[in-house]
């Protein structure tokens, strides 16, 4: 009795120090960017021009620090809940970043400042790379950028995958997520 008792309290401890630990690598994994702060609004450059809207349409800075042990590669994801859509609205998908990848420049999308080997999936305006913010007028809509660090090199993804396929494959092999969120509204 006395052994199982101290058995079972040394597996909670393990148990607790796992799960502690695995909560401050998670807080140790960031995703910031010079072209804006948490919850602040995005600038006319990150602005789609079509649709009404007459932006830059240009992807921001991103770097990324903190990433899980075991990183083998990364995606990374634009996404606007508050789309009138039912499922939102896909901005930005690039997969199969490299595991030492930290940084992304401004106006990267659809570049050669692109890490070797990464891969632009098309966004919701039904073009491959960066679509900024365009919403209805008068709404402000969210815009959450998440950098998801991967267990795996590369997606096994076709060429033509959808964003509810990416979101699936980034899903089953996610090990970590850092998340920065940006406002708009015309």
């Amino acid at each position: 009795m006395l052994l199982t008792r101290i058995f079972g309290r040394a597996a909670q401890a393990v148990l607790l120090a796992t799960a502690l630990g695995a909560a401050a690598q998670a807080q140790d994994f960031k995703l910031t960017s010079p072209a804006f702060a948490e919850g602040a609004k995005l600038s006319t450059d990150q602005v789609f021009k079509g649709f009404g809207c007459e932006g830059g349409n240009l992807s921001p800075a991103l770097s990324w620090s903190g990433a899980p042990k075991g990183t083998k590669s990364f995606a990374l994801t634009a996404y606007d809940p508050d789309a009138p859509t039912g499922s939102g609205w896909w901005h930005w998908n690039i997969v199969d970043l490299p595991a030492d990848t930290t940084a992304l420049k401004a106006g990267a999308s659809g570049q050669p400042a692109l890490p070797k080997g990464a891969v632009e999936l098309r966004n919701d305006y039904g073009v491959t790379g960066f679509g900024g913010a365009c919403p209805p007028p008068g709404e402000v809509h969210r815009y959450i950028f998440t950098i998801h660090a991967l267990d795996v090199e590369k997606l096994d993804l076709p060429k033509d995958a959808s964003n509810a396929l990416a979101g699936f494959m980034i899903g089953a092999h996610q090990i970590g997520a850092a998340k920065i969120t940006a406002v708009y509204n015309r």
